[in-house]
């Protein structure tokens, strides 16, 4: 209790009507009232998609990446296996723009929780910069959004050298490409691809989807939190919301619970920096995606 008495938020106890599990729920409901009302009233943008649209046109013309057959991809490949499998998107227009609505959707939801909102800035700045990877994942996921990709091959650094390659660090990308064109490990969209299929075949309902968020969100593993104990409580609580919401809806399977912590476990083991690369590389270049989001979530 005594490491609480410098935060500025208040304690979970005694707020029944804010708590994570009226909060979350709260929130997601709000975020997608606002997706519907943007839908019927197009022509009055949100700043945060303002923000994005402004991006994806100003990339547009140098998003497309031409893919290596597999052919080439073979003839490229050395026989001592010293190349790298990545893979970039087949299709960048389309898939980043549905990455960038997710995100816009996921930022809006983080700024409608009350619980997140009572956090002192430093705090909600902290859990910001290491939750919006996952939570956009787990958005991928509930919005389904799907996405196809192309492999290409890495050279090795002994390649690089026997060839005269410059290193991929001080590489300058060619006229219409972005360093985004480099893609990312197969291992890495695997992964992601992995994860999304999980949560498809258990069929998360939008309540799952909540709790799951605000376990997501209120991280208590980040370094550097004040208000660490509360966050640790909040953590708790999305934890004991989900199982008590599993047990009551769906009796007959015991083991949903466990199959939702798996997926967050999945979850946690998926990059941001590949997150960003692979989904917002191609749009924003070489912009930070830190700049990007605080840019969007304080309208800065």
């Amino acid at each position: 209790m005594a490491a609480l008495e410098g935060c500025r938020c208040r304690g979970a106890s005694g707020r029944s009507n804010n708590s994570i599990l009226y909060s979350i729920l709260k929130s997601d409901s709000l975020a997608s009232a606002e997706e519907q009302q943007h839908q019927q009233h197009h022509h009055h943008q949100h700043p945060q998609q303002q923000t994005l649209q402004h991006l994806l046109h100003k990339t547009s013309s140098s998003v497309a990446t031409p893919a290596a057959s597999p052919q080439e991809l073979r003839q490229q490949a050395c026989s001592c296996g010293s190349t790298r499998r990545r893979g970039v998107l087949r299709s960048p227009q389309v898939t980043c723009k549905a990455a960038s609505a997710v995100l816009v959707k996921t930022l809006r939801f983080v700024k409608n929780v009350p619980c997140f909102r009572e956090l002192p800035e430093d705090d909600q700045l902290t859990l910001i910069r290491s939750c919006w990877a996952p939570l956009l994942v787990l958005g991928l996921a509930q919005d389904r959004v799907d996405f196809d990709t192309t492999e290409t091959v890495e050279p090795s650094m002994l390649q690089r050298i026997l060839t005269g390659l410059p290193d991929r660090q001080s590489e300058v990308p060619a006229a219409g490409q972005s360093r985004g064109a480099a893609g990312v490990s197969v291992v890495d969209i695997d992964a992601i691809r992995a994860f999304l299929k999980k949560c498809w075949s258990v069929d998360i309902s939008t309540k799952e989807y909540a709790y799951l968020k605000g376990a997501v969100l209120f991280n208590p593993d980040v370094e550097g939190l004040r208000c660490l104990h509360y966050i640790q409580s909040l953590r708790r609580e999305a934890h004991q919301a989900l199982n008590e919401h599993v047990r009551l809806i769906h009796r007959e399977d015991t083991t949903r619970f466990a199959k939702l912590l798996i997926a967050l476990s999945m979850l946690r083991a998926i990059s941001p920096p590949v997150v960003a690369q692979l989904f917002f590389r191609p749009v924003i270049g070489t912009i930070s995606i830190e700049e990007v989001l605080m840019e969007m979530f304080y309208g800065k």
